[in-house]
């Protein structure tokens, strides 16, 4: 009998099997190279809140993380406290947690905490985890929180280093497809170590953040307690994310630095 290979049910059969194939060996890969995925982004996480609590490699101008072979090393050495923070729809407190509770709980080291899904469960009534993370480098106490926001065309997110008073001591910024040459600038050190000594309060105490304000009157950045930075010249939505991820995500800290002071 003749073996006809011009049929639409023999191109059917075929493309079946190609992707029944494909989607075999996708998977295979996906499997294989999924611990070193996870592990890639546990160490970028761990050189992310390094970098905004001055542990980098940074030169005169550029922004360089310690390098991934160290960065367990350096982390685990200088991060000296994880703190979870939980806090119900309208911000207060519902519990704190130290690591060893949180991954006694959870199973899961706090900072692995996905903000973006923390958020969701904000906006959904629901309570939220805060991480944050406590450092020591030269004597001196650091307090990085993660933040995460919308820029112009997709997800921000960052990392501000703080003092017990709420002033930054450093910040990391990164994005996922912000402008080239614009909105991505902002996780380049110029802008990045323009928010080192910004206060986050008022003289009162009140909680204002940061703005990253266009036509700033201080492009120098030497008034500290302004509460501004200047902003990047054509990056306005970019730079109203991170206005707007400061704002949001930091002013939650404010009850447990409070306790901090016995407030």
């Amino acid at each position: 009998m003749e073996n006809r290979t011009d049929k639409n049910s023999y191109t059917v059969i075929f493309a079946i099997g190609m992707v029944i194939v494909v989607g075999v060996i996708l998977a295979g890969l996906f499997g294989y190279t999924k611990p070193m995925i996870t592990q890639n982004e546990e160490i970028e996480k761990q050189q992310n809140i390094l970098y905004a609590m001055g542990v980098n490699e940074n030169d005169e101008t550029s922004a360089v993380f310690v390098s991934t072979d160290v960065a367990p090393e350096e982390f685990g050495k200088n991060i000296t406290e994880q703190i979870v923070i939980t806090v119900d729809s309208s911000g207060k407190i519902l519990k704190t947690q130290t690591r060893e509770e949180y991954v006694a709980e959870y199973n899961k080291e706090p900072y692995l905490i996905d903000v973006k899904k923390q958020q969701a469960k904000a906006k959904r009534g629901e309570p939220r985890q805060l991480p944050l993370f406590v450092g020591n480098k030269d004597g001196k106490t650091f307090y990085v929180a993660p933040i995460y926001g919308k820029g112009l065309w997709d997800a921000i997110w960052g990392y501000i280093a703080m003092d017990e008073n709420m002033v930054v001591q450093g910040a990391y910024f990164d994005h996922k497809g912000e402008t080239p040459g614009l909105g991505a600038n902002i996780k380049q050190r110029y802008f990045m170590d323009d928010f080192y000594g910004e206060h986050l309060l008022t003289e009162a105490g009140v909680f204002k953040g940061i703005t990253v304000a266009k036509g700033n009157a201080d492009p120098k950045n030497e008034d500290k307690t302004d509460n501004e930075v200047d902003a990047i010249a054509g990056a306005t939505i970019t730079g109203d994310g991170v206005t707007a991820m400061i704002k949001k995500d930091l002013r939650l800290y404010l009850p447990y630095f409070e306790t901090l002071k016995g407030n």
